[in-house]
C-alpha cells in the first residue's frame, strides 16, 4: 500500500526517485564520454561495451531492474550508443532478469518497448525470451498471448511455450501444446521439448502416456541425451515405477551429477532408503568421482530424517562442512529438518539460533520440529518470535506446522488466537488450513467451533467433510459423525477411504456391529476391502464389537500383513481382555520375522499386566532392552505399569528411578502404581517430589492421587487434593475424578455425602459411578440408598449382569432372600448369567486358571489335601470361616464348603505345591476378594512364612506375616 508523506515530513523535501535516476544516468554518460584517452578507432566499440556492462550490472538485483529499463530507454539512437545487435542483447538480458526475479511489471514495460519497435517485435530470440519471462513470472496466459500473436513460430518458441506450461504445473496444457506441435507443424521435438513433456506426464501421473513419450524419444534417437534420460528417471520415480527408473539410469552411457541426484531422489521418495544411501556412496566412488552439490545433500538428508538415522545424518553434515556447502540456505534447512526428525531438537535449535540468514522455510522447519515433539510452549514461542523479528512473514505452511501441537483442551485459547491471526492474514481461505483448523478444534474438545469453521467454508471438498467426520468420530461424538457422513452423501460428494475409515471408527465407538457390517459390504462392492488402511479399521471394528473370531479371519485373509495390522490385532486382543491370545499372536509375529515396534511391545506389557504374569513381563522387558525399545517414554510407562500390576511395585520403582527422561507420563505411571497397591502416603510423597522438580501435573496425575487416597482411607487428604486440582492447578474435574471421590466417600461409609456429590456433579454420572456407590451400599448394608442407586444403574445399563449381582448381594447381605430370588429370576428372564469367580497364577512361565467351585482339573486332589492342611493350621491361630461371604440361602456347613471352593484359595494351594519355599505367590482375580478369603490369606502368609500378593478387580493386597497392606480397608 502506498504511503503519502506529510508536507512537513523530511521525505517531502527529498528529490523524486526519477530525478535521482536521471542524475545518475547523466553522470554515467558523462563519465563514459570522458574516456578521451582511448584510441579514436576503438572509442565507439569500447563505449558500447561499457554501456552493456553497466546494464548487466543493473540486472544483478531486482531493485535495479526499473533503473536498467530507464537506462535502456534513454540511449540516444542518433549517437553512437548501442547498435541493433547490442540493443537486442540488452533487451534479452533485461527480460531474463525480469523472469529470474519475477518482476512482471518491468517485464511488461520491456514488452511494450519491443511491441512498438518495428525492428524487434517479431524477432525470434526476443519473442522467445518474452514467452519465457512471462512463464517465469507465473503468468502463462501472457506467454500464450505472445505466442499466439507471432506471425511465424519456430521450435524454440514452441519449446518455450511447453516449458512455460510445465513450469507452472499446467501439465494438461503442456501436453496439448505438445500435441499441437506434433500434429500441426513440421517441427520435430528435440532434447529441449521432451524433458518438459515427460515432466508433464509425471505431473498428471499418467504412466501409459509417459511410456508412449518414452517410445517417441527412442524412435527419434534421443535416449543418448542426458537431459531426456534425467527427465525419464524423475517421471518413473514419481509414478512409483522404481525398476523402470533404474533401467533408464543403468542404460545411460553418460551420466551427470543431475542423473545421480535424480536416481537417489527416486529411491528416497519411494521408501528405498538404503538403496539411496548406497547410490550416494557409488556416486562419490565412481570413475568421474562426482562432487556432491547442494541438490545432492538436499536429497540425501531427508533420507536420514525419514529413517531417523542421526549418525548418518551427522556424517552428511560433516561432508557439507568439508565441501563448504553448510552455509547454503537449502542445505541448512535440510539439516534443521534432519536433526528435528531424528529427535535431536536441541542440535537443530543450536544451528537455527546461529543462522543469521533464515528464510520462511527455516522458521517453518524449526516450528514443525517443536510441534512434532509435542512442545506447545516452544512452538508458540517460535511463532511469536518469528513475528517479532519481522524479517520473514508467516505463510500457510507455518500455520499447518503449528496446528498439530493443538491436541488438548488446554491449548484451545492458543488455537483461537492462531485462528484469529489466520483470518487477519487471509490464510483461512486455504483449503488445507481450513481443514486443519476443523481437525484441531475437534482435538481440543471444541466440536462446536469445529462445526462453525466447517459451516463458514464456501467450498467444501471431501477432505473438509473428512476433517469434520473424523473430528467427531475421534472425539466422543460417533453418532454426529454418522449424521455428517449422510449429509456428505446427500450433498453429492462421494466418500473416499478416509471418510469410510472414520465411519468405521464411529461404528467401533458405538459398538454398532450392524452398521459396521453394512459398511464392510459397501467396501467389498467398491473394491476397497483390501486397502491396508481400511482393513486396519475393520479389524478394530470387529475387535471392539467383541467379534474377535471375525477379526482373526479378516487378518488371516490379508496377503501382506504389515506391522500395523499385527499391532492392531495384538492390541485389540489385549483391550478386550484376551491377553493369552495377544501373547500367542505376538510370538507368531516374531516367528514370521516381523520386528515389533514400540506399539507392539506396549500391547505385550499390557497383556502381561492383565495376567499379572511377572515372568513373561520380565522376558518382554529384556526383549525391549535388547531391541532398544525401552528408551521410548510410552514403553517406559508400560514397563512400570506391568511391574506394578504384577504385584512388584519395588521393581516398578527401580525402573522409574533409572529412567533418564522423567516426563509427566512416567510420574503418572508410578503414582498410579502406588495407588493401586494402597500405598497412599508413598503416592502423595511422589506427587510432592514431582512438583518440586517443576513438573506440571495433568488430569491423569490426579486420577492416580485420588485413587491412592481412596484405597488408603485418606479421605480428608483426597478431598484437599481434589480442591487443589481445580483451584491451584486449573484442571477441570472429569468423570474419572468424580468416580474416585464417590468411591472414596463410599468406602469410608459417608454414603450421604457420596450421593450428594453424584447429584451435584456438572456432568451426568456414568454407570461406573453408580456401580461404585451401589457396592459401597452393600458393604454398609445401606438398603434404602442402595435400591435407589440400583434404579439409576439399571436405566443406564439394563443388560449388564454385574449390576444385578450387586443388587442381589445387597439384598443377601440384609437377609432379603425373597428379593434375591426376584433379582435372580429377572436375570434369567433377560438371559444374563453371573460371571464365575476366576483366579490365575503364573507358574514356570505358564498361566494357570481356576474357577470357583470347579474341582475337576488335574491335580485337584493334591490341591484339596493342601487346603485341609492349611485350614487346620490357620484355625489354630484364629481362622473362622466368614459365612456372610457366601451369599447363598444355604445351611452353615454348606456355606463353608462353598467358601473352600473359592478360586483364590485354589490358586494359593497350587502355588504352594509348585513353588519353592519362601517364593512369593502372585495371584490375579477377576472379582473383588471376599472377607473370608482375605482373612484366610492373611493367616496363610503367617503359617507358610511367605508373601502372598493378590490383585482383585479393585486393588492389590500384599499379605505378609498375618497382615495385609490394605489394613483391612478395601
Amino acid at each position: 500500500m502506498a504511503l503519502v508523506a506529510h508536507p512537513s515530513s523530511p521525505s517531502h523535501h527529498r528529490q523524486s526517485p526519477l530525478i535521482t535516476r536521471r542524475t545518475t544516468y547523466q553522470r554515467l554518460n558523462s563519465s563514459i564520454s570522458q574516456t578521451t584517452s582511448l584510441p579514436q578507432t576503438n572509442t565507439s566499440t569500447k563505449y558500447q561495451l561499457l554501456l552493456l556492462q553497466q546494464l548487466t550490472s543493473l540486472c544483478q538485483s531486482k531493485q535495479s531492474l526499473p533503473q536498467a529499463l530507464t537506462f535502456l530507454q534513454q540511449q540516444n539512437p542518433h549517437h553512437e550508443t548501442l547498435d541493433s545487435l547490442q540493443r537486442k542483447e540488452a533487451i534479452g538480458l533485461l527480460l531474463q532478469a525480469c523472469g529470474r526475479y519475477q518482476d512482471i511489471e518491468t517485464g511488461r514495460e520491456v514488452h511494450r518497448m519491443v511491441a512498438s519497435s518495428t525492428l524487434f517485435h517479431n524477432d525470434v530470440v526476443i519473442t522467445t525470451r518474452l514467452i519465457t519471462m512471462y512463464s517465469m513470472c507465473d503468468s502463462p496466459l501472457d506467454s500464450r498471448l505472445v505466442f499466439d500473436g507471432l506471425e511465424k513460430k519456430n521450435l524454440f518458441q514452441w519449446n518455450a511455450m511447453v516449458s512455460g506450461y510445465s513450469r507452472n504445473k499446467l501439465y494438461e496444457e503442456a501436453l496439448r501444446a505438445f500435441i499441437e506441435l506434433v500434429l500441426q507443424t513440421d517441427f520435430k521435438p528435440d532434447n529441449f521439448t521432451f524433458p518438459c513433456v515427460i515432466k508433464a506426464c509425471g505431473g498428471i501421473l499418467d504412466v501409459r502416456l509417459g511410456q508412449g513419450v518414452h517410445g517417441m524419444t527412442a524412435k527419434l534417437g534421443l535416449l543418448g541425451d542426458v537431459f531426456v534420460c534425467n527427465a525419464l528417471i524423475a517421471f518413473y520415480g514419481k509414478c512409483g515405477l522404481v525398476d523402470e527408473a533404474v533401467k533408464v539410469f543403468d542404460f545411460m552411457s553418460e551420466k551427470n551429477l543431475v542423473s545421480w541426484n535424480s536416481m537417489i531422489c527416486v529411491f528416497a521418495e519411494n521408501g528405498f532408503a538404503q538403496e539411496g544411501l548406497r547410490l550416494f556412496s557409488e556416486m562419490i566412488k565412481c570413475e568421474k568421482s562426482f562432487v556432491p552439490d547442494v541438490a545432492s545433500l538436499v536429497t540425501i538428508l531427508p533420507v536420514c530424517a525419514g529413517e531417523g538415522n542421526l549418525e548418518m545424518g551427522m556424517v552428511f553434515h560433516g561432508l557439507a562442512v568439508k565441501l563448504g556447502l553448510n552455509q547454503e540456505l537449502m542445505v541448512k534447512n535440510a539439516l534443521l529438518d534432519m536433526y528435528s526428525k531424528c529427535g535431536c531438537l536441541s542440535h537443530a535449535k543450536g544451528l537455527f539460533d546461529k543462522d543469521n540468514n533464515k528464510n520462511v522455510v527455516s522458521w517453518n522447519t524449526m516450528i514443525g520440529g517443536f510441534a512434532t515433539q509435542g512442545d506447545a510452549r516452544g512452538t508458540f514461542y517460535l511463532l511469536r518470535k518469528m513475528q517479532v523479528e519481522g524479517r520473514e512473514k508467516t505463510n500457510e505452511v507455518t500455520i499447518l506446522n503449528v496446528l498439530p501441537v493443538c491436541l488438548e483442551r488446554s491449548e484451545l485459547l492458543c488455537l483461537k488466537e492462531l485462528h484469529a491471526y489466520s483470518i487477519r492474514h487471509g490464510f483461512h481461505y486455504d483449503q488445507l488450513v481450513a481443514n486443519a483448523f476443523i481437525a484441531a478444534y475437534a482435538k481440543c474438545g471444541s466440536l462446536c467451533s469445529s462445526q462453525l469453521m466447517f459451516n463458514g467454508m464456501e467450498t467444501k471438498t471431501v477432505s473438509s467433510w473428512n476433517a469434520l467426520i473424523g473430528g467427531y468420530a475421534q472425539n466422543g461424538a460417533p453418532r454426529k459423525a454418522l449424521e455428517f457422513y449422510l449429509q456428505m452423501i446427500n450433498s453429492g460428494i462421494n466418500p473416499d477411504r478416509f471418510s469410510l475409515g472414520s465411519l468405521l471408527l464411529a461404528c467401533s465407538h458405538m459398538k454398532s456391529l450392524r452398521f459396521g457390517k453394512e459398511i464392510h459390504g459397501y467396501l467389498i462392492r467398491i473394491g476397497l476391502e483390501t486397502d491396508p488402511f481400511i482393513v486396519i479399521s475393520l479389524l478394530s471394528l470387529y475387535i471392539r464389537c467383541g467379534k474377535s473370531a471375525s477379526a482373526r479371519v479378516l487378518f488371516e485373509e490379508m496377503e501382506n500383513k504389515s506391522l500395523v495390522s499385527w499391532n492392531a490385532l495384538i492390541a485389540g486382543y489385549s483391550q478386550i481382555g484376551l491377553p493369552d491370545e495377544a501373547l500367542v499372536l505376538f510370538r507368531q509375529m516374531l516367528s514370521d520375522g516381523i520386528q515389533p515396534d514400540e506399539i507392539s511391545i506396549n500391547s505385550v506389557f499390557r497383556a502381561c499386566s492383565q495376567l499379572s504374569a511377572l515372568r513373561l513381563g520380565k522376558e518382554a522387558h529384556c526383549y525391549a532392552l535388547k531391541a532398544y525399545l525401552a528408551e521410548d517414554i510410552f514403553v517406559g510407562c508400560s514397563i512400570i505399569d506391568m511391574y506394578a500390576k504384577s504385584g512388584c511395585i519395588e521393581q516398578a520403582r527401580r525402573v522409574f528411578e533409572k529412567s533418564r527422561n522423567k516426563d509427566v507420563a512416567l510420574w503418572n505411571a508410578i503414582i498410579v502404581g502406588y495407588g493401586l497397591h494402597g500405598y497412599g502416603k508413598e503416592a502423595l510423597g511422589l506427587f510432592e517430589k514431582m512438583l518440586a522438580f517443576g513438573m506440571k501435573p495433568d488430569g491423569f496425575t490426579f486420577v492416580g492421587i485420588l485413587m491412592a487416597c481412596c484405597h488408603s482411607g485418606l479421605v480428608e487428604e483426597g478431598l484437599k487434593y481434589f480442591n487443589d486440582m481445580q483451584n491451584f492447578h486449573g484442571i477441570t474435574p472429569k468423570l474419572e475424578h468424580y468416580a474416585c471421590i464417590v468411591d472414596m466417600l463410599g468406602r469410608a461409609g459417608r454414603l450421604d455425602e457420596s450421593l450428594r456429590l453424584v447429584n451435584e456433579m456438572p456432568d451426568e454420572p456414568d454407570a461406573g459411578i453408580w456401580s461404585s456407590l451401589l457396592s459401597s451400599c452393600k458393604t454398609f448394608n445401606a438398603l434404602d440408598i442402595g435400591t435407589k442407586v440400583a434404579e439409576k444403574l439399571f436405566e443406564l445399563e439394563p443388560n449388564k449382569a454385574e449390576n444385578y449381582v450387586l443388587l442381589s448381594n445387597l439384598f443377601a447381605a440384609s437377609g432379603k432372600w425373597d428379593d434375591v430370588r426376584r433379582v435372580r429370576q429377572k436375570m434369567k428372564e433377560i438371559g444374563l448369567q453371573k460371571d464365575a469367580g476366576r483366579s490365575w497364577i503364573e507358574l514356570g512361565g505358564k498361566v494357570h486358571s481356576f474357577m470357583a467351585g470347579n474341582t475337576s482339573f488335574t491335580g485337584s486332589k493334591q490341591m484339596q489335601n493342601m487346603w485341609r492342611r492349611l485350614e487346620e493350621k490357620i484355625r489354630k491361630i484364629g481362622y473362622k470361616p466368614n459365612t456372610n461371604s457366601a451369599l447363598h440361602e444355604l445351611a452353615e456347613d454348606e456355606k463353608i464348603e462353598v467358601l473352600r471352593g473359592h478360586s483364590e484359595k485354589q490358586a494359593i494351594c497350587v502355588g504352594l505345591l509348585r513353588t519353592s519355599k519362601g517364593e512369593t505367590l502372585r495371584i490375579n482375580k477377576n472379582l473383588r476378594i471376599c472377607v473370608d478369603c482375605h482373612n484366610a490369606a492373611k493367616l496363610i502368609s503367617k503359617v507358610v512364612e511367605r508373601e502372598i500378593v493378590i490383585r482383585d478387580n479393585k486393588r492389590f493386597h500384599h499379605f505378609r506375616n498375618g497382615c495385609c497392606s490394605c489394613g483391612d480397608y478395601w
